[in-house]
C-alpha cells in the first residue's frame, strides 16, 4: 500500500473536509465506535478546536440492542467524546426486533433515531463516516443485484434525510486505511 494511503489525515486536510459546514450552528456526528466513526469524531473535533467560532458538535451513538456488548461499546464512545470535550447522547432502539431483514430494519431505526435526536437538539446536519471503501462496496453491491447503469450511482456526499436535516459524508474521498491510521496516531494534547 502506498504511504499516502496509510497516512493519518493531516491538519492541513481538515478544512477540505469540514469548512463547508462552518456556518452551521451545530453538527451531529454519528459515531458507532468503529475506527471509521471514531476518526470522524477526532477529525471534526480537531477542525472545530482550530476555529475561533463555529458549530457546536454533538455525538450520537445508536445502541441497536442487538448484541449484549453494544451498550458497553456505546458507553466507550461516550467516554471518548467526554475526553474530547464533546456532548454525547446514546440513542436506543427499543422494542421487538424483526426475525428477518434485521440489517435493513436496524439501518432504518438508526436514521430515524438520528433524525429525532437532531430535531430535539435543533441540529440541521448529521455527519457519517462513510469512506471511499464504502463507496466501492455500495457500487459492487448494486451491480451484484443486477442494477442497471442508473442504479449504479455511488453514495452522494450530501442528501436530505427529512425536512430540514441533511446527511453529510465528508470522508468519502478517504480510504479506510487512512481513518484507521488517524485513530491509531498519537494525539496532541
Amino acid at each position: 500500500m502506498p504511504a499516502a494511503e496509510s497516512a493519518p489525515v493531516s491538519e492541513s486536510e481538515l478544512g477540505e473536509l469540514f469548512d463547508n459546514l462552518t456556518d452551521r450552528p451545530a453538527l451531529g456526528l454519528a459515531v458507532s465506535g468503529g475506527p471509521d466513526s471514531l476518526a470522524l469524531m477526532l477529525l471534526a473535533q480537531r477542525w472545530r478546536r482550530r476555529r475561533a467560532a463555529g458549530p457546536q458538535l454533538f455525538v450520537f451513538t445508536v445502541d441497536h440492542g442487538l448484541r449484549p456488548e453494544a451498550t458497553v461499546e456505546a458507553e466507550a464512545v461516550a467516554a471518548v467524546a467526554r475526553q474530547l470535550g464533546l456532548l454525547h447522547r446514546i440513542l436506543t432502539w427499543d422494542g421487538v426486533k424483526p426475525s428477518t431483514g434485521v440489517e435493513e430494519a436496524a439501518r432504518d431505526a438508526r436514521y430515524r433515531l438520528l433524525l429525532e435526536a437532531a430535531r430535539r437538539e435543533g441540529i440541521g446536519d448529521i455527519l457519517t463516516a462513510h469512506h471511499r471503501d464504502d463507496q466501492v462496496e455500495t457500487v459492487l453491491m448494486r451491480l451484484g443485484r443486477g442494477s442497471g447503469l442508473a442504479g449504479l450511482a455511488a453514495m452522494r456526499r450530501e442528501r436530505p434525510l427529512a425536512g430540514a436535516v441533511t446527511l453529510h459524508r465528508p470522508l468519502l474521498d478517504l480510504p479506510k486505511s487512512r481513518l484507521i491510521a488517524t485513530v491509531e496516531a498519537p494525539r496532541a494534547s
